[in-house]
């Protein structure tokens, strides 16, 4: 019972599947179009081949006999042209003329294929671009919780092999079935006309037998190619992983661990491999078999009749040539179906990330964000993270009520222990997140209502852990504003105190930062995330620990330089190093995911809180000179590092 439901569900997968290409073939249909004339072409050249020779052997075996007679058959193709007088010249001249027939259809059944390859491949590929540059489109308009809830090497592996799916599956329905449909459907009715009945009623039955065979055991063996797909993924995105984590896997030395991993989640392929192919060889006997046997039986009737005299040697052959010209592309039709479903298996899974909802939505009525002061609201925000899976709705409070503004043009500091949720805010004021209460506002437009792309327009980011693109220097300070010129791109790394490491590279601004910018320092990788920000000019600004990887006297430069870009912005800081958010206007103190605190530094230090504590603790370890002499040199040693190494190469 458990079979049939999903072999059902499988049936209604895969006619799902395709019909989302319908309207991606649609958009082409005149290409199509041409592409299935030029194939009915090609086919009917193809069908006409047996007849041609079965002439030609009916003509040789007259000419073998003494050419006095012609036989009933090439009589009645050749009349007209032909008299019992000068039968064994005529004779000649139509054998070589059903000869050079003969070649020439064998010619237009290439010709028109490949014309119908010309004619089909652009709309194939123009699909495939479409399909995918969609896929990843909306994969960018998810929402932050999908992708930190996946593997970026899984996600990446599903795109490539659905998008490849979508290319075989094309090729293989529109080049392999609908030719081979046709030309059975032609010579069924030739069979049938020309011969017997238990002809056409054999061959009907061999292929009715065939292809129920092939779609019972092939619908069956479904299973296994996800299992497959489901563990190729995994052991794809574990293998990706580990690359990205390349430095902490050499820091611990875990690289036989790692290697252990992989090759657990890769064995899982090994053995649903291992299964998929056991059970395509008894699909490939099965198919064999019956294939062999109406071979055999059609060839049987065929030689008795030849000997009784009722067919002739033309028609045998004929009949052989049909047969094998049927049952050889019918053998293949076993592979072919099988390679169909796969694809629609692989395409399956890419048609579900389609069909991916975001958490975050925009409105269908939103509008674009106005900024006049750039003034932030946080009206009664409270927000949890989802932390269980998809059948697990396990929550974790990550804020509480949060009440508080931020007026436009002036700043406001957030601090507060580990986990206490400032990160949060942060992203909630981005819109990757909506809060599950309250509502956040800038300028009195609540962010549901507003664009995403407007709002993040109005921000400017300098992230804690700064990621960028293995590209150049250049191009990562560029990504903030891609328009800007080269001049305007220098003076955001001057501001960002990147314009002395950049002049001693001969490379200069063409610099490669390798792959998540592992090739700079921690501190390189934050002045280019402060250049990228500066170069933006956002009218809000969000410092998320924004000098954490900066040494102190790089701090004090850089903070002024923080400070310049925003002079003239709304600024909202997280801050664990509470001297770098002195000068705010107001500071913010959370703890669990409450403000506890709220106030200027002064005022703050005097109510003797949790605020004043931690002022306390971190000037105590400011004032160990070993302690901070230490974290100045580690710092200023990774920067001077990293010039060594780029200068090296």
């Amino acid at each position: 019972m458990a079979v049939r439901f999903n072999i059902r569900d499988d049936k209604k997968g895969n006619l799902t599947t395709v019909k989302r290409l319908l309207p991606y073939l649609w958009e082409y249909r005149w290409r199509v179009g041409a592409g299935l004339a030029l194939l009915v072409l090609a086919r009917s050249a193809n069908v006409s081949v047996p007849i041609v020779l079965k002439f030609i052997v009916d003509a040789l075996e007259g000419m073998s006999a003494g050419a006095n007679s012609v036989s009933d058959s090439v009589s009645g193709a050749v009349s007209g042209f032909a008299s019992a007088s000068d039968s064994a010249g005529v004779a000649v001249g139509v054998a070589l003329a059903l000869v050079v027939g003969y070649g020439a259809l064998r010619f237009a059944s290439v010709l028109f294929n490949e014309l119908r390859n010309v004619v089909f491949s652009r709309a194939s590929v123009q699909i495939i671009h479409r399909i995918s540059t969609e896929v990843l489109r909306h994969l960018h308009d998810l929402s932050l919780g999908f992708h930190l809830d996946r593997r970026t090497g899984a996600l990446s592996r599903d795109l490539e092999r659905g998008t490849g799916a979508v290319s075989g599956f094309l090729r293989m329905f529109v080049f392999n079935i609908i030719p081979v449909a046709f030309e059975l459907l032609a010579v069924l009715i030739i069979l049938w006309a020309q011969f017997e009945i238990q002809f056409a009623a054999i061959t009907v039955g061999v292929i009715v037998l065939y292809s129920v065979f092939t779609v019972k055991v092939t619908q069956w063996r479904v299973q296994f190619r996800r299992q497959m797909n489901t563990a190729e993924s995994a052991a794809h995105g574990r293998a990706l992983d580990s690359l990205l984590n390349y430095e902490t896997v050499k820091i611990f030395g875990n690289e036989v661990r790692e290697v252990a991993r992989y090759g657990k989640s890769l064995m899982k392929w090994v053995r649903a491999s291992l299964k998929s192919n056991s059970t395509l060889a008894w699909l490939n006997i099965g198919q064999a078999a019956i294939v062999a046997g109406g071979l055999t039986a059609l060839l049987w009737l065929a030689a008795q009749g030849v000997a009784s005299g009722a067919l002739t040697l033309g028609d045998f052959v004929m009949i052989n040539a049909f047969l094998i010209q049927l049952y050889i592309p019918l053998n293949f039709m076993g592979s072919i179906y099988r390679d169909i479903n796969h694809s629609l298996v692989d395409m399956e899974k890419m048609f579900k990330l389609l069909d991916e909802k975001s958490e975050v939505v925009e409105s269908p009525n939103a509008k674009a964000l106005r900024v006049d002061n750039g003034a932030i609201r946080f009206d009664k925000v409270s927000f949890a993270y989802k932390i269980g899976d998809a059948n697990d709705n396990t929550v974790r409070m990550a804020l509480r009520d949060i009440d508080f503004q931020v007026p436009g043009g002036r700043m406001v500091a957030v601090v507060g222990p580990s986990g206490a949720g400032k990160s949060t805010l942060s992203r909630l004021l981005l819109r990757f997140y909506d809060p599950a209460a309250g509502r956040i506002l800038i300028d009195g437009q609540d962010l549901r209502a507003v664009t995403l792309s407007s709002l993040r327009a109005a921000m400017g980011v300098v992230p804690q852990d700064t990621v960028l693109f293995n590209a150049s220097i250049g191009y990562n300070i560029k990504y903030g504003r891609p328009p800007a010129a080269r001049e305007e791109i220098a003076e955001a790394a001057r501001i960002a105190r990147l314009d002395e490491f950049i002049a001693q590279h001969p490379q200069g601004y063409d610099i490669l930062v390798g792959e998540r910018g592992l090739k700079l320092s921690g501190g390189e990788k934050q002045r280019v995330a402060i250049a990228r920000a500066a170069l933006k000019g956002a009218p809000i600004l969000i410092f998320d620990e924004a000098t954490s990887s900066l040494d102190s006297r790089a701090e004090k430069a850089i903070q002024l330089a923080l400070e310049r870009v925003a002079q003239n912005s709304t600024t909202v800081v997280i801050a664990h190093r509470l001297s770098t958010i002195v000068g705010a206007d107001e500071i913010i103190v959370l703890d669990q995911g409450r403000i506890v605190e709220q106030g200027a530094h002064d005022a703050l230090l005097a109510r003797d809180g949790l605020y004043a504590q931690m002022w306390k603790l971190q000037k105590e370890a400011a004032d160990k000179p070993d302690v901070a002499d230490a974290a100045d040199a580690t710092d200023s040693n990774q920067d001077a590092g990293a010039t060594a190494a780029h200068r090296a190469e």
